[in-house]
């Protein structure tokens, strides 16, 4: 199903954020709907730094593209500012929809840009980001390929200047809206009753994060019809090779830590090695 067609219809739409192929295939094979390809992620699994503006176009470009060869789900792109001003929007906009991106977010936030639940932000006009919006959505091939408009005011500016620009960001005719970093449970229906029943409204579950971490359920009941957990695998796996590497440096060894690993066969059948040597023998001469 196309994403536009599954966000019309219940239950929400409950998003693991993924960095690579690799994690792209175990959450579509665990049987998620969509994929979130986070930009956090990428800087924390490619660059071992901090989400504030380091990744670049090509990087995420790339990122995307290996997956989408990968899996067949849809796959959200966090496309942080459009690496730009709206020149720059409209080539990220047609790189990452050549890239099989089915859904292409862009926020408000001026560069360098850090993650959205860090202090220090600082964002663009309304006015500036109303014409990245305009460009995006003029840029894109197909109206298949969805655009999701961010807002970070609220952080700076409150509550009801980023519920403003979100409403002029739905004038431009995007298909979602996402406020980052809703504080309270109060903000979150705030949210929620002025645009759910208008627009697509995503929430974000960042665990420490400045909102608050519901479930898929939770969140339907306010009003949301997209949930994504970016940066929890990355966080997962980063708190697993922590144990891991402790493990073997302390015993010499991955015996201690075998019940909690896939074995050579186990991975091989993860990824599909037995296929992969099955088509291989049928092209054989």
């Amino acid at each position: 199903m196309a994403l536009r067609a599954r966000l019309r219809s219940p239950p929400l739409l409950l998003v693991p954020g993924v960095y690579d192929a690799l994690s792209a295939l175990l959450a579509e094979q665990a049987g998620f709907e969509a994929l979130y390809l986070s930009g956090a992620s990428i800087a924390y699994t490619r660059l071992a730094r901090s989400d504030v503006g380091l990744t670049t176009y090509s990087e995420v470009e790339d990122t995307l593209a290996r997956i989408t060869d990968r899996v067949r789900v849809p796959v959200i792109v966090d496309a942080d500012t459009g690496f730009g001003n709206a020149v720059n929007v409209q080539r990220t906009v047609r790189g990452f929809e050549r890239a099989g991106a089915a859904m292409i977010q862009l926020e408000d936030q001026d560069f360098p840009k850090r993650c959205g639940h860090l202090a220090g932000k600082t964002v663009i006009s309304k006015a500036e980001m109303v014409g990245k919006l305009r460009a995006a959505l003029d840029a894109r091939a197909s109206a298949d390929t969805l655009i999701l408009a961010r807002t970070d005011a609220l952080a700076l500016e409150g509550l009801d200047a980023a519920l403003e620009r979100a409403e002029a960001y739905l004038a431009c005719g995007v298909d979602a809206l996402f406020i980052e970093a809703l504080r309270t449970p109060a903000q979150m229906d705030a949210a929620c009753a002025r645009f759910a029943a208008r627009v697509p409204l995503l929430a974000n579950m960042v665990e420490g994060g400045q909102t608050p971490i519901e479930t898929a359920a939770q969140l339907q009941v306010r009003g949301f019809r997209i949930a994504i957990f970016p940066g929890g695998t990355a966080r997962a796996v980063a708190h697993t090779l922590q144990g891991y590497f402790a493990s073997l440096k302390a015993h010499g060894g991955t015996t201690p830590w075998r019940a909690q690993m896939l074995d050579f066969d186990g991975l091989n059948a993860a990824i599909g090695t037995p296929e992969l040597l099955d088509d291989a023998k049928r092209y054989a001469s």
